[in-house]
């Protein structure tokens, strides 16, 4: 799968400081049924983002204009948690997300993030509540995530570093999913495949 690389993204936040957000909050079991992104960004957060009537919300974040095309989502502890649908960051991708800010997120959750083109930047709760206080004070501030160097810069300076392994690093700056960095390796792959069987003829046999 061919991703949108992911380098440096500057943008504005939007927040959600809710702890705890699982899987079937961020996208209800109903649009479970979709086997592609396609549409996925309908269902997002659907629970809170609209009324029993179908209606927005006015007072959920995502239907506030001020938040309206930011790519940062800002949250709170142990964001995913629940079930292992992948639909959840297929959602957040769908919608426009390109990273989530918490200071903790679930396994399972992060590692679909990874392999989906999503970025999860886990901060400590200080930096976390800074990103929340700004946006508060100017929804159109713009903080930037730097994935080459793994930071998180706010509009005064301050930074923050965060983790990430090697491999998921890699595919996100490349823009490909896991299947994506193998096919890239094709051609060494051959070349290997071709060594080997130059350096033991009896491998060609089988």
């Amino acid at each position: 799968m061919t991703l949108e690389p992911f380098t440096r993204l500057t943008a504005t936040i939007t927040p959600l400081p809710y702890d705890d957000v699982d899987t079937d909050q961020i996208i209800p079991a109903k649009y479970l049924k979709g086997t592609t992104r396609e549409g996925m960004d309908q269902g997002l957060f659907a629970r809170w983002r609209y009324g029993p009537d179908g209606s927005p919300n006015p007072e959920f974040p995502l239907n506030r204009p001020a938040y309206r095309g930011s790519q940062i989502l800002v949250t709170g502890n142990n964001f995913g948690c629940g079930s292992s649908r992948e639909h959840a960051p297929w959602a957040l991708y769908a919608y426009g997300f390109r990273a989530i800010i918490s200071p903790s997120f679930a396994d399972i959750f992060r590692n679909n993030a990874l392999k989906n083109g999503l970025l999860p930047v886990a901060v400590e709760p200080e930096m976390q509540a800074a990103l929340l206080a700004l946006v508060e004070e100017d929804p159109a501030a713009k903080i930037t995530i730097d994935l080459d160097a793994q930071t998180v810069t706010l509009p005064d300076g301050r930074q923050a570093t965060f983790p990430i392994d090697g491999f998921s690093k890699r595919c996100l700056l490349d823009g490909v999913d896991q299947l994506g960095y193998l096919l890239k390796q094709e051609a060494a792959i051959a070349a290997y495949e071709e060594e080997t069987g130059k350096a033991r003829p009896e491998m060609e046999q089988r």
